[in-house]
């Protein structure tokens, strides 16, 4: 019992470490020479590295930032063949697994603590556990981002569907833990986006048009990947 308390101890603390990861931040400075958050909205993932480098600089961070969360999940999967962890316990020990990875996303050790919002790990993480939840929440995304074509409306309204597709899902709805989670983590969105909450308010949240050109009045020069080149801080 010792050695598994440990065992999940240790998965844990990696999965923290794989949230820590700070994808945006090493790609900016390694293939941009720039420090991400120090433009756009300051923070370190998919949306602000698609608002000020473009496509090409945002799929491959939003890409590593899934895969800490799905890993950070995943890895919890070698504890069931533990005869000490029961399947309540297994789940349990995933959820904390998850806010872990999304701790080390919003805090990461590796960049100073300072990250981003941790909706692409969050989506990783979710997608670990149960994928059906996850696709739906994406299709939520999706919707409101055609339709509004802000980020951050598309990720605080998919985050609050989250805990409405948890408790209509009969394969997790049983599990108070995760119900719990799902709002939890509904809250935590809403409370990572309180800043794009006031600009929303202000009317002065960005734009993200995925599909067709942005047309920005005195946008800076762009670079050979398609994306903004920044200039100065």
């Amino acid at each position: 019992m010792i050695l598994t308390i440990y065992t999940a101890t240790t998965m844990i603390i990696i999965a923290y470490l794989l949230g820590s990861i700070p994808s945006a931040v090493w790609i900016g400075k390694k293939y941009y020479g720039i420090d991400i958050r120090e433009y756009g909205s300051k923070n370190a993932g998919t949306t602000n590295m698609l608002r000020v480098l473009g496509k090409r600089a945002a799929l491959p961070v939003f890409a590593l930032d899934f895969m800490k969360g799905f890993v950070a999940v995943t890895l919890i999967e070698l504890l069931k063949y533990d005869e000490n962890i029961s399947d309540m316990w297994l789940i349990n020990i995933k959820i904390i697994a998850v806010f872990a990875a999304v701790l080390g996303h919003i805090f990461p050790i590796f960049a100073g603590f300072r990250g981003g919002k941790g909706v692409a790990t969050l989506v990783g993480a979710v997608t670990g556990i149960y994928p059906p939840v996850a696709l739906l929440c994406f299709g939520v995304w999706l919707v409101v981002l055609m339709i509004s074509h802000y980020v951050s409306l598309s990720s605080m309204v998919a985050g609050c569907c989250f805990p409405f597709f948890t408790l209509v899902s009969p394969k997790v709805n049983e599990s108070i833990p995760f119900v719990v989670f799902s709002f939890v983590i509904a809250v935590l969105l809403i409370w990572t986006h309180r800043k794009n909450i006031e600009r929303l308010k202000a009317g002065t949240e960005s734009k993200i048009y995925i599909w067709k050109p942005r047309k920005v009045s005195g946008e800076p020069p762009r670079n050979g990947n398609g994306g903004q080149t920044p200039s100065g801080k």
